[in-house]
């Protein structure tokens, strides 16, 4: 007994690791009625005892029988060696001093053969429920595949919101994983049960996937079995997860982490190749401001003119619904605000003059376009019709579909298939993001100060949690020398010739096909 209170034996002390010698466990009954203890030995053995003080005032310990874990079988739960401890202790308060000796009597005998008939008997009763148990438990376990897949979408796939305003789950709902499922998984495995479901079925469809030469489809599709087996075995609908001890390698290949960045004489390149290109007008703009403003080409599609916005509601559902992210683009006060971004906070980007440019000539394309009436969308890239943004893939394509050898062009496509090809090799979007990073770097931005105007979660938890500063300052020195630098590269004061305002029918916004018969192979 310490401070008052009693110690008392538990599951969670008996099911504790083994030390290199005897650990001793002491629950004490009342003064003079003896010690229910438990011992845990260096081998692992788990016993219980009744201490008592004998004739002679020795204080024998003695054994009780071996335990056992709820569900286990042969031994003694904690309640039932301390209701066995509990009777000792009042055949001792009876008079029984030497319980030893007394234990060796035929008496002591007999009284231990009844005591076995009653665990024997118990032991059967748990027998019974056990198997009970597992009849349910396999009947459980008979969820077929596609069952599985709609409570794991819907319980991990769809968007949900946390207490705390964060949301977790995939943007589009696990639609994608879905569709692959749909394609790949459901005709042959979509009504057997997970249970009977083995590696070696699922390997034989991820290795079709693997010959159709499509490594990074059956990547992901491992990388979502693996997932919703686990998510079934945490809630025990089956005994293992059949894909624990395949990787990536066994399938697709591990995913290659992407380090492409241009160098300062491939932006060079690229700016004298965007204008023959055949793209929409506002591509170019488009592209110096992932570099300005070292933002995700979710957020470049999303971003709104502030002096436009009405029902900013309804503008953050469009948005979602399109998959980008929402901003607001303020020229006056030279910042580009988004409320939400991928890293579930809100971010604030500094606009150079660089990119205050670049923005002034999408606004005059928008102020002349006959799109949308009287030109009063709110979207900086609208779709043809002015009521949404563009969707992200649209953009990806026009750069892609310009950087392909002839023989691979894809049908209905741009003619001008290597008109985006750069010596360093394939590029994308995101890769002028990490351009803009390598830029601020080489011109002595620190790390950290990088990370924030990249709106990067920090690394070290610390400094998350407890230095709340976003480094505002010294993000706009950064942005307006990054700026700088890029008018030195891209010499963009010619950029306005070069984009003349023009009514067209389709060059709103870049992934759209222009009207103009010039524009019938964009």
């Amino acid at each position: 007994m310490a401070n008052g209170k009693r110690t008392v034996i538990t599951d969670r002390q008996m099911q504790a690791r083994e030390t290199a010698s005897d650990t001793w466990m002491h629950e004490a009954f009342e003064r003079g009625a003896g010690v229910f203890a438990a011992r845990i030995t260096p081998a692992g053995e788990r016993l219980f005892y009744f201490r008592y003080t004998d004739s002679a005032g020795k204080r024998p310990y003695l054994k009780l029988g071996a335990y056992k874990h709820a569900g286990g079988s042969g031994g003694l739960t904690v309640a039932a060696a301390r209701e066995l401890a509990r009777q000792r202790s009042a055949l001792y308060r009876s008079g029984v001093r030497d319980l030893h000796t007394h234990f060796d009597t035929v008496h002591d005998a007999n009284n231990l053969a009844a005591e076995a008939e009653r665990q024997h008997a118990a032991a059967e009763l748990q027998r019974l429920q056990s198997k009970a148990a597992q009849t349910a438990l396999d009947r459980h376990r008979r969820i077929n595949l596609r069952a599985l897949f709609d409570r794991w979408a819907t319980t991990e796939l769809r968007p949900h919101t946390r207490a705390d305003g964060t949301r977790t789950g995939r943007r589009d709902g696990g639609a994608y994983t879905l569709a692959q499922f749909e394609r790949r998984l459901f005709p042959a495995l979509g009504d057997a049960a997970v249970a009977d479901i083995s590696k070696a079925q699922l390997l034989d469809i991820l290795d079709a996937v693997k010959a159709e030469g499509k490594l990074r489809t059956a990547t992901v599709l491992l990388t979502d079995l693996k997932q919703m087996f686990r998510f079934a075995l945490t809630r025990d609908l089956v005994q293992r997860n059949p894909l624990d001890v395949v990787s990536k390698r066994d399938v697709g290949g591990a995913a290659v982490e992407r380090d492409r960045a241009l160098s300062a004489e491939e932006l060079r390149l690229l700016s004298a190749a965007v204008p023959k290109s055949g793209m929409p007008p506002r591509t170019e703009p488009a592209l110096w401001l992932v570099l300005a403003a070292s933002v995700r080409l979710g957020e470049l599609l999303g971003a709104t003119w502030a002096d436009r916005v009405g029902d900013k509601d309804a503008l953050a559902r469009t948005a979602e619904a399109c998959g980008v992210k929402l901003g607001f683009v303020d020229l006056k006060a030279r910042t580009w605000y988004l409320p939400s971004t991928k890293n579930q906070r809100d971010h604030t980007v500094h606009l150079s003059k660089f990119a205050i440019r670049q923005f002034q000539i999408l606004a005059s394309q928008r102020d002349a376009s006959s799109l949308v009436e009287d030109g009063k969308t709110p979207w900086v890239f609208p779709n043809f019709r002015g009521d949404a943004p563009l969707r992200g893939p649209h953009f990806g394509k026009l750069l892609s579909d310009r950087q392909r050898t002839p023989e691979r062009r894809l049908k209905g496509r741009t003619l001008a298939t290597e008109a985006l090809m750069l010596p360093g090799g394939r590029w994308t979007a995101h890769d002028l993001r990490r351009t803009s990073a390598t830029l601020m770097a080489e011109l002595g931005v620190s790390g950290d100060v990088i990370d924030e105007c990249l709106n990067h979660i920090i690394e070290s938890r610390v400094r998350r949690i407890y230095v709340r500063d976003r480094r505002r300052a010294d993000q706009a020195k950064a942005f307006d020398a990054l700026g700088t630098r890029l008018e030195k590269l891209l010499a963009p004061a010619d950029l306005p010739q070069r984009w003349p305002t023009r009514k067209t029918g389709h060059g709103a916004a870049p992934g759209e096909r222009r009207a103009s018969p010039a524009a019938a192979h964009p």
